[in-house]
């Protein structure tokens, strides 16, 4: 059994995949993959590579708000 794991910033575990007995590496891989743009992994990365100005922020945190309110 091999497990793939990502991690946020703050070594916390974010999303895990557990490879089955019969399943291919390229299929768990491909799991992974999916679970770490979902689990929006590279949205934070992106976000912390370069300073973000009061607007950007601003302007994030408004669409956050109203992707929260949507669901």
């Amino acid at each position: 059994m091999v497990k793939y794991i990502g991690y946020n910033i703050n070594f916390r575990i974010l999303t895990q995949v557990t490879v089955g007995e019969n399943e291919g590496i390229e299929s768990a891989l491909r799991r992974f993959k999916r679970q770490v743009s979902k689990s929006g992994i590279f949205a934070d990365l992106k976000r912390l590579r370069h300073h973000e100005t009061p607007i950007e922020k601003y302007k994030r945190k408004l669409q956050q708000r109203r992707k929260a309110r949507r669901r």
